[in-house]
């Protein structure tokens, strides 16, 4: 069995910390895009929206599916579930706010920026995470962090959310 790291108290109060570091860092934006990486990080990104908007700023949210832009897409799976991925076409010279749940090895980060890219070039592209696992294999950091977990290889942060689990919180397991 995991352990938890993190309640359903913890992720809002996380989340509430980043919409205001981003309010802080972009007061003068007129409108901020977040974006939100499949599964988990659209309804983070849809989250972290609703604050920014309880904090003043104006908001586009959208959602992106990175199967087709992964390195690895020959090795999950022979027919990936494909959603459609969802964003402006306005992001020219503007400041992107893209969200996931979890950032590891940095790769599905890339992957997503690179299928930004083939919508538009903002000004600007900040990456914003609930947990940072450490462990990157390209150098990608995340803008706004909710929290570092530095763990090996061998275990799995396992996030659910309620609009796709039923329930909030942050778990480490030992793989097995």
């Amino acid at each position: 069995m995991g352990s938890q790291i993190l309640s359903k108290e913890d992720i809002n109060r996380l989340l509430d910390e980043i919409a205001c570091k981003v309010v802080k860092h972009h007061q003068n934006e007129d409108t901020i895009y977040v974006i939100g990486i499949y599964t988990r990080g659209y309804p983070l990104a849809k989250r972290l929206a609703q604050r920014l908007k309880a904090l003043g700023k104006s908001v586009k949210i959208g959602s992106l599916d990175i199967t087709f832009y992964r390195d690895d897409l020959t090795m999950i799976d022979k027919k990936p579930v494909i959603k459609a991925s969802k964003i402006s076409p306005e992001i020219d010279d503007k400041v992107v706010l893209l969200v996931d749940d979890v950032i590891f090895t940095g790769r599905t980060v890339r992957a997503a920026l690179c299928e930004i890219m083939d919508y538009g070039r903002p000004k600007r592209i900040e990456l914003a995470v609930l947990i940072d696992r450490g462990g990157r294999e390209v150098p990608i950091e995340a803008t706004y962090v909710g929290k570092k977990v530095e763990i090996g290889r061998d275990y799995i942060v396992d996030v659910k959310l309620t609009e796709v689990d039923g329930t909030d919180g942050v778990w480490i397991f030992k793989r097995s």
